[in-house]
């Protein structure tokens, strides 16, 4: 790849006073375009806007490598995507989410099976069970889906990195001073890390 066909320089790139979504999306499709490239990886590379939210999705086979092991690499790869979209305006990048092979949406259902299950367990048993260490995204797809069931309940626990979730019986106090039954500060947390 020559220098004129990177999609963003590190440094020297100009900054645009107003970049409207639609730019940003573009940007943002451009970015990660050229990072599967350095990949090696063939895949293709669309981008989307959705209630101000700039999707941006690689679809292709054996993608592995651009998820990573639980996601880590699909994440970096996301907030690398961020802050070069914000690198280049003046403006706060809209919200970005990037998936690669439709992982997110699969975590997701897995996440929230999972925590209905577990709650399902904490009903029965009336123990809380904390699970493990999670960021933010997957946090909240876990009260989200424990939500649903009137008899339980959730909280979060703990500092960043290893925050985690609590489920409880709804009627059990948390043991913490803070609860966050209603996961307001885990979807703070989804708009900081987007």
């Amino acid at each position: 790849m020559t220098e004129e066909e990177l999609p963003i320089r590190a440094t020297g790139a100009p900054k645009e006073e107003e970049m409207s979504i639609e730019a940003q999306a573009e940007l943002a499709e451009t970015f990660v375009r050229g990072v599967v490239h350095g990949f090696g990886v063939d895949a293709t590379v669309e981008s989307s806007i959705d209630e101000d939210v700039i999707q941006v999705r690689v679809v292709g086979e054996g993608l592995g490598l651009l998820v990573g092991p639980r996601g880590v690499t699909v994440d970096a790869l996301q907030e690398l995507t961020r802050t070069a979209v914000q690198h280049r305006s003046d403006e706060h990048a809209g919200r970005i989410h990037v998936d690669v092979a439709g992982y997110r949406a699969r975590r997701a259902a897995a996440l929230k099976d999972f925590a209905r299950r577990v709650a399902e367990e904490v009903v029965a048993s009336g123990q809380p069970q904390a699970l493990e260490p999670m960021n933010a995204v997957d946090r909240k797809a876990v009260h989200d889906a424990v939500g649903e069931i009137p008899a339980a309940a959730t909280s979060s626990e703990g500092e960043d990195p290893r925050r985690y979730v609590v489920i409880r019986p709804a009627a059990q106090p948390t043991g913490s001073d803070e609860d966050h039954g209603d996961a307001a500060d885990d979807e703070d947390d989804v708009d900081d890390t987007e």
